[in-house]
């Protein structure tokens, strides 16, 4: 199996040079990139598995950049950045980020990481056989990973197309926040991890559903989310 790929973008070269280091003794494939108007270039030719995207970068915003890159990028996107406030994770995985860790990290820590979004994605792509979920006007083809509603192609990223597909093959059922932590996140539900959350949001934008009264994907207080079959004709 090839190595996977990493692009790491970061503005500081010497932690960068370390990271890169550690990843490529751990078998992964590692280009390092140090300015933020190069990015989208070494995206396009790279073609990396996964970004590890700096906040601030000289040249270009992080989260800016993150937001163009999702337009045709659906590989792993990780934010290691050294800006910790909740508004900046929050506004990290909006703009399309897998995953937010905070600076400093330890290697281990952020290796472990990586390692588990790889994981997780591994799992989704393996976990169900190839089929299509079609709800009134919106279907979901898991081979493609695309989403058409009114036959208008909408643009996902990686992680919400599998939590769209968990709740679209499950429609009419309530699915359990810790269910969907473990099975779109990888991990258990921690009483504080708002990033399904954020998630559900940004679904709800592109699936053109009433944000202060949700009629397609409705939250059901103190259990989790529903998607409702017939809320798409």
């Amino acid at each position: 199996m090839p190595a996977k790929k990493v692009l790491l973008v970061q503005a500081d070269r010497q932690f960068s040079r370390v990271v890169a280091e550690m990843l490529t003794f751990e078998g992964f494939e590692v280009l390092q990139e140090f300015h933020g108007d190069n990015v989208q270039y070494q995206v396009s030719h790279y073609q990396p598995d996964l970004v590890i995207l700096d906040v601030l970068l000289p040249g270009h915003c992080g989260l800016a950049l993150c937001r163009e890159l999702r337009r045709e990028y659906n590989g792993q996107l990780l934010f290691l950045s050294s800006k910790a406030s909740d508004i900046d994770q929050v506004l990290g995985l909006e703009v399309g980020a897998d995953a937010y860790v905070v600076k400093p990290v330890a290697l281990r820590v952020l290796l472990a990481k990586i390692k588990a979004m790889f994981r997780w994605q591994y799992q989704q792509q393996t976990a169900m056989p190839a089929q299509e979920v079609c709800c009134g006007e919106l279907t979901l083809c898991r081979t493609s990973r695309q989403v058409h509603l009114y036959r208008q192609a909408l643009e996902l990223t990686g992680q919400e197309f599998d939590l769209l597909w968990l709740l679209a093959s499950r429609a009419g059922e309530v699915q359990d926040r810790n269910v969907i932590y473990q099975l779109v996140a990888g991990r258990d539900y921690d009483g504080l991890d708002r990033s399904i959350d954020v998630r559900v949001s940004r679904l709800r934008k592109k699936l053109h559903d009433d944000l202060k009264r949700p009629f397609r994907i409705k939250t059901v207080r103190g259990q989790g989310y529903l998607l409702v079959p017939d809320a798409w004709n």
